[in-house]
């Protein structure tokens, strides 16, 4: 009755899986697809002002406020203005005093009739984006050894640390749609509506050019502190023409960018999102979703196997004990490691379950039982029975003995070497990182110690399998993440590092074979009868 319960919950989180990757689809093709205006011809046609083929200016002019009140300054034109031919420009833009001193800075980007300003063109149409964005600075690193650091940042104080300044945006990304597309006046989409500007010529109605500023391509790495020494700092002007489809795309997700702001997220944990989008094209951000999907999938029932695993575990015969510890060690590591370098919520907070699924896995696995004293907690550990025993034999006599020989020795020489020669914010900085170096670049040798159990014991009945080939089949997803999204290489090493142990393992599984007498990891026997009344329905 077990087995059949959790086999149709696995069935039912597979199918609503299912109907939310194709709903997803559905969505997907909805924004990308734009119905064109079946008869041309027709007054219910909005026709688009470019196939006239006019001749055109791009302006580019800064200005203190949104609106300009206070002035404004020509920063670039571009006089031959090509809708259809891409080009970069890098230009040195003078900031003014109160931009300098923790203030903002606006760009207004006007496109228009050549050889008629743009502030008395009646076509013209003009987007608004900030060339400034508040992050906090980041913390300066100095030598734990010698106590140098850069002059420049050792005038910071901590109290200036905590308090957001003013940063520059080096690039500023704009689009033109170039088709010339005929919109139904009844089948507008919204997301194109407020790019969107129409006037009337006789019983026509036509749209101006759509004009888009590309928020995505604004990066954290791309940002430049502003101090009050910066009187100019360069920005690039990049310009492409763009696909109705990406354009709406590149809306909705620009927007659902800006919602996750307005929700608490910090600039740089949006920044993770918009690399996802920016660093590659629509073909890999297409296989990144249905890779995401998947991921997301595989985790969730490899944790719901992993904790029924364990849930229902009585013995310790067969499983490697100082792997299980090392995995809760490394795993806290990683987690430490993230929230010091203060990356996105959206890798945080996996890391934060799975270090809490970790430490509960430790506890079942040597038998911990907390008992509190009033305020005070007593921990009791369990006993071990004779074959717990020759596990642990195998586990800390042979195999880490022959590990700690290698191992050791080089975490110890690494952790010396970035002491000496490498920058740190803080000794718990230094700390956090030598650790996390020690589980990213050795943490597959302690994965060996079960491999040379299974060796010793000649069976892999005692393994969670479910849990490894969901684990298994996320390693090998983490695979493609590797080429597809920016990662630490240490990281990236670690993904195909996984890979080799997964593969002796399936070769484990095939060299020894299941035997149906011996006990498996519920403390039950296959070939053991069950106990209970016979039903003859």
């Amino acid at each position: 009755l077990w087995i059949s319960k959790d086999t149709s919950l696995t069935g039912l989180i597979v199918g609503l899986f299912l109907l939310y990757v194709l709903h997803t689809c559905w969505v997907m093709f909805g924004i990308v697809y734009t119905k064109p205006c079946e008869k041309p011809k027709s007054d219910s046609c909005i026709s688009p002002y470019l196939a006239g083929k006019p001749r055109l200016q791009l302006s580019i002019y800064t200005a203190l406020r949104p609106n300009a009140d206070g002035g404004h300054s020509l920063i670039h034109r571009e006089e031959e203005f090509d809708v259809n031919t891409r080009f970069e420009r890098l230009v040195n833009v003078s900031l003014p005093k109160k931009t300098r001193k923790n203030g903002t800075l606006y760009a207004m980007v006007f496109l228009h009739q050549a050889g008629v300003s743009p502030w008395q063109d009646p076509h013209q149409v003009h987007l608004v984006t900030q060339l400034t964005t508040y992050m906090l600075p980041k913390p300066p690193e100095i030598s734990l050894i010698t106590g140098q650091d850069d002059p420049q940042q050792k005038q910071s104080s901590d109290s200036e640390l905590d308090r957001p300044v003013s940063h520059w945006r080096s690039r500023l990304t704009v689009n033109v749609v170039s088709e010339n597309f005929q919109f139904d006046r009844e089948a507008l989409p919204g997301d194109v509506h407020r790019y969107m500007r129409v006037y009337q010529s006789g019983k026509k109605m036509i749209y101006l050019p759509l004009l888009f500023v590309d928020e995505l391509s604004n990066r954290v790495k791309d940002l430049m502190e502003i101090n009050s020494s910066s009187t100019e700092l360069p920005l690039t002007i990049s310009y492409d023409s763009i696909a109705l489809g990406k354009l709406r795309f590149w809306i909705h997700m620009q927007d659902a960018v800006y919602s996750l702001q307005q929700f608490g997220f910090t600039e740089k944990d949006a920044d993770e999102i918009k690399g996802i989008f920016v660093d590659t094209n629509l073909y890999f951000l297409a296989l990144t979703f249905f890779v995401a999907a998947f991921h997301l999938l595989f985790d969730f029932l490899a944790f719901k196997n992993d904790i029924s695993f364990w849930k229902h575990k009585k013995s310790m015969v067969g499983m490697s004990s100082k792997a299980v510890l090392w995995r809760c060690f490394s795993t806290i590591v990683i987690f430490l490691y993230l929230l010091d370098e203060q990356t996105s919520l959206l890798v945080l907070l996996p890391a934060g379950i799975g270090s809490l699924i970790e430490v509960w896995k430790v506890k079942k696995a040597f038998k911990i039982h907390v008992v509190w004293r009033g305020l005070t907690p007593a921990f009791l550990f369990g006993k071990f029975d004779e074959s717990e025993k020759r596990t642990e034999e195998y586990d800390t006599l042979q195999a880490m003995k022959y590990l700690s020989y290698l191992l050791y020795p080089l975490c110890v020489g690494g952790a010396v070497y970035s002491l000496v020669f490498v920058k740190y914010k803080s000794w718990y900085s230094w700390i956090i990182n030598s650790l996390v170096n020690g589980v990213y670049a050795f943490g597959f040798l302690f994965m060996l110690p079960q491999l040379f159990v299974n060796y010793k014991l000649k069976s892999v009945a005692h393994l969670p399998w479910k849990a490894f080939m969901y684990k298994a089949f996320n390693t090998f997803i983490d695979d493609v993440f590797a080429f597809i999204i920016t990662m630490p290489t240490s990281h990236r090493l670690a993904c195909f590092r996984d890979d080799l142990v997964f593969l002796v393992y399936l070769y484990q599984r095939w060299l020894y074979p299941v035997d149906k007498t011996r006990v498996n990891e519920y403390g039950v026997s296959y070939d053991e009868k069950p106990k209970g009344k016979s039903h003859k329905d």
